[in-house]
């Protein structure tokens, strides 16, 4: 059976770099990110109709890799809980149970990490300081009637 994991976590709490670690260990890793960044897209957030377009990109390479037998790794936010129900919906006719790792970093921390983006790569895109507030203060972390939950601390 496959590992399917939910990175989750505003943005600047350590999701990506997580998320490579499990890279590292054989597991393929699903980003809207980086398949807006190699699209072209260099600002967030992303139109919505644009986002939805590589969201449904990366659900249709999910369902292809849990259907092929890999371990998939998907660093997205995961913001709401809403959102990891629609992936968990997903996932369930393949009898797949994801697990989520929330990033639990402090406000502080996140704040000061999406300042010092430098804006070079998918993973360092740059974000004003009121939209960065915006998705932390937005943020829903998840909760263990959610499923298998990992909660890490500062990253």
């Amino acid at each position: 059976m496959p590992r399917v994991v939910f990175m989750c976590g505003p943005a600047g709490s350590g999701k990506s770099t997580y998320a490579h670690d499990l890279e590292a260990e054989g597991f393929v890793r699903l980003s809207i990110d980086e398949a807006a960044w190699a699209a072209g897209h260099r600002e967030q957030p992303l139109p919505e109709p644009v986002r939805r377009a590589f969201e449904q990109g990366v659900q249709d390479r999910l369902v292809e890799l849990v259907e092929a037998g890999s371990d998939v790794v998907l660093d997205l936010s995961f913001w709401s809980r809403r959102m990891r129900a629609t992936y968990r919906e997903l996932l369930a006719p393949f009898d797949v149970v994801p697990e989520t790792v929330y990033l639990a970093t402090p406000r502080d921390v996140v704040l000061s990490r999406v300042a010092g983006r430098d804006g070079a790569s998918a993973n360092a895109v740059q974000l004003d300081a009121g939209t960065a507030a915006l998705y932390f203060d937005h943020f829903e972390p998840p909760t263990p009637d959610e499923g298998p939950l990992t909660v890490l601390g500062e990253q």
